[in-house]
């Protein structure tokens, strides 16, 4: 379960963010409007929303989940693989600092985006990607097990980050899509297949027994209900536009 939350209020900026989606330059006020909607739904969820300030120097700096993963233990600050992102981490550690007596942080050559991470309990799959070298794979894996955590990893094809294709929504269960479904990795999940034209809703977020899922994918939407999770959909279309889902856009402990 999750008490706090913990998102950056998109800046300026952003429509000149990293993308390879080719869906056309965001609107930053439908954006800002968005990302209201989302700080909502997670105070739906019950969470204690922290919202940090725009920084115009880093354009992606909205997507706060690359910067840092928060466990029950300890905060590890990491090191982006997008050069361009790697001074939006002082501003994390600076806020996470509140929180947290144990930061522990990521240091070069390791490179480590946190959307390349998913949690299961106390055990971490960290997506080997263009983003997160196994040099910094290495580094996280070492900090989790000195917190009494553990980690593998997870070598991904064709997908920015990890969680891009799966998410895990509790109770043994798997949202994938693509060639995740038959990942040998995940062989012992419940696996709810996203059907490839709803590629996207791969990325949706549990929190505290409900499941945030991008607005426009009702069929993900309806498998997600039948599984028995009530479900919030959440307008996301601007952050798509930059390679953007769900997750991406907070830090929950």
């Amino acid at each position: 379960m999750f008490a706090k939350a913990l998102v950056k209020t998109p800046c300026t900026y952003m429509i000149h963010g990293l993308t390879t989606a080719n869906l056309g330059q965001p609107d930053y006020e439908k954006a800002l409007q968005q990302h209201d909607e989302y700080i909502q739904a997670l105070q739906a969820c019950g969470l204690e929303v922290t919202i940090l300030e725009a920084e115009e120097n880093y354009p992606d700096s909205t997507f706060v989940e690359d910067t840092a993963l928060l466990t029950p233990q300890c905060a590890i600050i990491t090191n982006p693989g997008a050069e361009s992102r790697r001074g939006e981490t002082a501003a994390i550690k600076n806020a996470l600092t509140d929180f947290y007596s144990h930061i522990e942080s990521i240091e070069p050559p390791g490179t480590v985006e946190a959307g390349d991470i998913l949690m299961v309990g106390s055990h971490f799959f960290i997506g080997i990607s263009k983003r997160t070298n196994p040099a910094g794979a290495a580094q996280m894996i070492s900090f989790l097990e000195k917190y009494r955590m553990t980690g593998s990893c997870v070598t991904l094809e064709k997908v920015l980050h990890l969680k891009t294709g799966v998410s895990y929504l509790e109770n043994n269960n798997l949202l994938a899509c693509g060639k995740f479904i038959d990942k040998d990795e995940f062989k012992n999940f419940n696996i709810l297949q996203v059907e490839a034209d709803e590629s996207y809703a791969a990325n949706c977020l549990w929190v505290n027994g409900t499941v945030l899922v991008p607005a426009g994918f009702p069929k993900t939407n309806k498998m997600i209900e039948d599984a028995g999770y009530p479900t919030i959909e959440v307008d996301v279309s601007e952050f798509q536009k930059l390679d953007g889902g769900l997750s991406c856009l907070s830090l929950r402990f």
